[in-house]
């Protein structure tokens, strides 16, 4: 009989934690069908400092996930990296989601603002 306890309290406890995990990822993703855009960086990062900067200039919504302090935002942006076969060895920061499409600051800064506002 305290087997079968145990073993219903280890399901109960594992599942419960799995299902807080993935709550807890899901709360981090913006709805893809809003206009909201997903900015991954660092605030060490001026390119990500100054893509912050020119997003609320320009009264473009985003949310912006701090890669350095978010350990499980930094997860998701390399799980969306992964789906969009962008090599990651010689990555540059901000990546950026916007509305399910993913690219880099691979190119030159003003393009890539530019890239954003389209």
């Amino acid at each position: 009989m305290k087997s079968i306890s145990f073993i219903t309290i280890f399901y109960l406890c594992f599942f419960s934690c799995n299902t807080f995990e993935n709550k807890s990822i899901k709360e981090l993703e913006v709805n893809q069908d809003s206009k909201t855009i997903i900015v991954y960086g660092s605030d060490t990062c001026h390119y990500c400092v100054d893509t912050k900067i020119f997003l609320e200039e320009n009264n473009i919504s985003f949310k912006f996930f701090d890669i350095d302090k978010n350990q499980k935002a930094l997860q998701e942006m390399l799980s969306k990296l992964a789906k969009a076969k962008i090599d990651v060895s010689d990555l540059k920061i901000p990546v950026i989601d916007k509305n399910g499409k993913i690219f880099t600051n691979d190119i030159n800064f003003e393009d890539f603002l530019n890239k954003i506002k389209q």
